[in-house]
């Protein structure tokens, strides 16, 4: 048995400078500090102190992970982090730092507690703020609410009152009274287009009793500069009183206004009428069929039925005139009249057109102003079809009228020549 020496190769290995056996001693004193590698002996120190030392930090450190919520977790890293760092730097206070990390973790936790606490003081000071806010804006809607409301019970108030004294006033008003407005109405709108639409009509109201003891309301007649009649229509006007319990309807007067009509010697028969008021039928122009040459209307469209029938009967004044020329000159007339009748149902039609085209446009207007491109087509359509119709009365001519009637072109031929003569 014999002492065998050695060398460290590192913390981990020793090398034998001799051959050994079994039994042989590893002699330690022969290990020279020329031998030793202190950078690895002070390596393996340094390894096992923050070995140590990191387990206990670690140890420490779950104790307040489990003591305190996200943000203590938070700073407790921060000052974990802080010590790792300060422990890199100063190597030689580890022994000192590891006694005194307890204190120092104590009074980690009593700092990260008290700013958790102002923290969270300062979001309940924040919240409690926002809190305070939108109550102030509560109470302000609900301030502003309770003076709409007032205002507006105020509006219903004065509305209410305003109702009550109109429904006063028409309970005080006759049946008569509300017609003698209407009258008056259609009076004013008359007169004033009088001077430039119908200088040579009269309007008037009817005082004539007839024979079966009954008279209408007004009378329209208009005279050529001759004295010839060139329109004539009987007029009444139909009002109802909301009060009223009985409930007129326009064809309880129908037949009645058409008899005034003939006895009166009135060419057509027009009900002014506001009667029905619920009923968009009698928003237009309508003919009532089951009387010749009688018309409903609402007051709007008393000018508009009194130009329509004039320029229809001053287009037709013109043509009986010419047939009243012809049958003079005993002349055969039957294809005069046929053409006549051609342009008559054609000035009808148009006028048709016309009248349920306006009707449409006024209908439209009424519900609702969006559907002014509509009435303004409608209008252009009327005007275009209006216009067809005075053209073809301003092309009517002799010659147009006598192409189917030799006959009568013959005479019209002899007319012209002795005028030339």
């Amino acid at each position: 048995m014999k002492k065998v020496k050695v060398s460290i190769q590192d913390e981990n290995t020793l090398i034998l400078l001799e051959d050994g056996s079994k039994g042989d001693i590893i002699d330690l004193k022969s290990i020279h500090e020329t031998d030793i590698d202190k950078t690895t002996i002070t390596n393996v120190v340094n390894s096992i102190k923050h070995d140590a030392f990191n387990a206990e930090l670690k140890k420490e450190k779950d104790t307040i992970e489990r003591e305190n919520n996200l943000r203590l977790e938070l700073k407790e890293k921060e000052w974990a982090d802080r010590a790792k760092e300060n422990s890199s730097e100063k190597d030689k206070e580890i022994v000192a730092l590891s006694s005194k990390l307890e204190s120092v973790a104590e009074m980690t936790e009593a700092n990260v507690k008290l700013e958790a606490l102002q923290e969270k003081q300062r979001i309940e000071k924040e919240y409690q703020e926002k809190i305070n806010e939108k109550d102030t804006e509560i109470n302000n809607i609900k301030h502003e609410k309770e003076l709409s409301e007032e205002k507006l019970k105020e509006q219903i108030k004065s509305t209410e009152t305003a109702l009550v004294s109109f429904k006063e006033m028409r309970s005080k008003m006759s049946t008569k009274m509300i017609g003698e407005s209407l009258e008056v109405h259609c009076e004013n709108e008359f007169n004033r287009i009088r001077h430039i639409a119908f200088p040579n009509a009269s309007f008037g109201k009817d005082n004539t009793i007839s024979e079966s003891g009954s008279k209408g309301d007004y009378i329209y007649r208009e005279l050529d500069e001759d004295g010839n009649e060139i329109l004539s229509i009987m007029f009444e006007m139909k009002n109802e009183d909301g009060i009223t319990a009985t409930k007129k309807k326009n064809k309880d007067f129908f037949k009645e206004l058409d008899k005034d009509r003939r006895e009166k010697n009135c060419e057509y028969a027009v009900l002014v009428s506001l009667l029905e008021k619920d009923n968009e039928y009698y928003d237009d122009i309508i003919p009532v069929y089951e009387y010749e040459l009688t018309y409903s209307i609402r007051p709007q469209h008393f000018i508009t039925i009194i130009g329509f029938l004039r320029q229809a009967n001053i287009k037709s004044q013109y043509l009986r005139r010419e047939i009243h020329m012809l049958n003079n000159q005993n002349v055969d007339v039957s294809n005069f009249e046929t053409n006549m009748n051609t342009f008559k149902e054609a000035f009808s039609r148009n006028y048709r057109l016309h009248s349920t085209q306006f009707s449409e446009a006024i209908k439209e207007i009424d519900k609702t102003i969006d559907h002014l491109n509509k009435v303004k087509e409608n209008l252009l359509k009327s005007d275009n079809n209006l216009r067809l119709a005075n053209n073809q009365a301003t092309d009517l001519s002799i010659k147009r009228l006598t192409s189917n009637s030799p006959s009568v072109a013959k005479v019209f031929e002899e007319i012209s020549k002795e005028q030339k003569k």
